[in-house]
């Protein structure tokens, strides 16, 4: 969510671009050079390399180095479910652990 006008900063506005680009590719498919992007968003070598980090966080582009970047075998919202997944079942531990010591705390006293 961002604030009503104030732009988003421009690795992010990259790396949105990017994420859209690669749905629509298949896995292992190179993304365009630094320079060819450079060129496309009129930003410095910087910002995409940035914009380039977020995707690579998210899993949805693998870094092969000096050949390039390419696109993951999964997409960056197969992770955004399995974190998803993840928390829910963190969050469940959670309420358990705190039931149990809840339970062995009143029968101490």
């Amino acid at each position: 969510m961002t604030v009503t006008g104030i732009p988003k900063p421009k690795a992010v506005q990259v790396a949105d671009a990017l994420r859209e680009d690669v749905k629509k590719m298949q896995p292992g498919e190179r993304l365009p050079t630094q320079r060819e992007l450079m060129d496309r968003f009129g930003f410095a070598g910087q910002t995409i390399q940035n914009g380039l980090a977020i995707l690579r966080a998210e899993g949805a582009i693998i870094s092969a180095g000096n050949m390039g970047n390419f696109v993951s075998g999964g997409e960056a919202g197969d992770k955004d479910d399995e974190l998803k997944e993840i928390r829910s079942q963190i969050q469940a531990l959670t309420e358990r652990v705190a039931a149990l010591e809840g339970r062995s705390e009143s029968g101490r006293a």
